[in-house]
């Protein structure tokens, strides 16, 4: 990773100190955070600072996704929503059905 060190916005961050966020000892939870609360902005800084295979390895092993997101980050790698780790662990944690 040689790009310049991105700043995110802070939104992203409420429950974290952003003085002892590193981005590449973090990159995960960054990439979590981006994905379900980032704006365009923020997508673009991920885009651009770490590589798309990075990007790959650490979306499919993500716990848990929202359906959107999960959606839109398939499209984006082109890899079908079923190889992804948190749409494997919905599938096995049925939910409870109600009348």
């Amino acid at each position: 990773m040689v790009a310049q060190k991105p700043s995110f916005s802070p939104n992203l961050f409420w429950d974290v100190d952003m003085n002892t966020l590193d981005v590449d000892l973090h990159s995960k939870f960054i990439l979590e955070r981006v994905l379900q609360y980032g704006d365009l902005d923020d997508w673009r800084k991920v885009k651009n600072y770490y590589p798309f295979d990075y990007i790959k390895a650490m979306a499919l092993d993500i716990r848990a996704m929202d359906p959107k997101t999960l959606n839109f980050i398939a499209a984006y790698l082109n890899i079908p929503v079923t190889e992804f780790r948190c749409y494997k662990l919905s599938q096995s944690d049925p939910q409870p059905w109600f009348f």
